[in-house]
């Protein structure tokens, strides 16, 4: 279900983020090892990352690219990625779950201003709940990628409303996988960056974790062969800066 990944260090070009290593996020987008009943992930893909400088109130504005076309058939993204960089970047790469369309608003991350978001998974029984959901995100009518017509949305929205409300990133997800959890079974892998941070969390997917030379890395899969990647266990918060490091929680 979906593969993502967020990095945070020296500023590195996009293309390397997503295309380098035998096992790169292009590579799974045709052959993921790790996914949950699907065997490519080719109905979008997206990419969140923040220009040098801040934006008008002070933190940084993340600048988003989408598209709903398999990644590796985007020859145009390709040459982009490789004049852009980013000191902190999300990355995603969709298998759109049925009944939800292969649509460009469907893909991740989604973003509000210093903030994006991705959802590796699904929530079961969505339709049953989905009221309930938008209920506990309240009016986000300033935040668009909360309406997207599939199940990530309420999560983000809720999200949103959690760190606008003072919320640190990873508390925020820890408190929106509490809730949903609540009201329905699912996968519930997110990942969140405010430009300065990192945070995901795991419930009922694979992730890893990876710590070199002042970088980190967070992937639903090893990008590349190499030892350093750390699993994450199931039902765990990991949250992330340069300052601090890597620290996981369980949920």
């Amino acid at each position: 279900m979906c593969r993502h990944l967020g990095y945070l260090g020296p500023e590195r070009t996009l293309h390397s983020l997503i295309y380098d290593g035998d096992h790169s996020l292009e590579h799974q987008t045709y052959a993921p090892r790790m996914t949950q009943g699907n065997l490519l992930n080719a109905d979008g893909f997206g990419v969140g990352w923040y220009p040098e400088g801040p934006g008008p109130g002070g933190a940084p504005e993340a600048v988003r690219f989408r598209r709903a076309q398999p990644l590796w058939t985007d020859q145009s993204f390709r040459e982009i990625a490789g004049a852009v960089r980013a000191s902190c970047a999300v990355a995603a790469i969709r298998s759109a779950t049925a009944g939800f369309p292969v649509d460009e608003s469907c893909a991740q991350p989604f973003r509000a201003g210093t903030w994006l978001f991705s959802h590796n998974g699904k929530i079961e029984g969505y339709a049953g709940v989905e009221g309930k959901l938008r209920e506990l995100a309240g009016d986000l009518a300033g935040v668009p990628d909360a309406r997207a017509p599939l199940d990530s949305a309420p999560l983000f929205a809720l999200a949103v409303r959690l760190w606008r409300e003072g919320r640190p990133l990873g508390e925020g997800l820890a408190a929106v996988v509490a809730a949903v959890t609540g009201l329905a079974s699912g996968r519930y892998n997110l990942l969140a960056s405010d430009g300065t941070a990192l945070a995901a969390t795991t419930w009922g997917d694979s992730l890893f974790v990876r710590t070199d030379e002042g970088e980190i890395r967070i992937a639903s899969e090893p990008l590349d062969g190499e030892s350093g990647w750390r699993p994450v266990p199931d039902r765990s918060l990991v949250t992330a800066d340069l300052a601090s490091g890597v620290r996981i929680d369980p949920l």
